[in-house]
């Protein structure tokens, strides 16, 4: 178990992911832990900390709001990696101001 109560890490973030995601009804191997966190890094350090549970939030409206298919997923985040990782350019398609 981890010792840090809001950092679970490694082998107490896997059973936390399951036992959640069998709690909600969700299977857990749509859940891509690896590719979530790069997100929540992309964002993180592209955007700011305080974007990462909200665009999580997003990506997971999103995706149940449609196909919900793993599919769907990879389009979701890969969508929001790239404009985490372009926000604040020039770059009008990013959404950035």
């Amino acid at each position: 178990m981890s010792t840090d109560r809001h950092e679970p890490a490694g082998e107490d973030l896997e059973r936390w992911v399951a036992a959640q995601a069998a709690a909600l009804g969700v299977d857990p191997s749509a859940v891509d832990v690896d590719r979530v966190l790069d997100l929540a890094r992309e964002v993180a350090h592209g955007v700011g900390r305080p974007a990462v549970p909200l665009t999580g939030f997003l990506a997971g409206y999103a995706v149940g709001a449609g196909s919900g298919d793993r599919a769907a997923l990879e389009r979701v985040l890969a969508r929001l990696t790239a404009a985490a990782r372009t926000w604040g350019d020039d770059d009008p398609g990013t959404g950035a101001p």
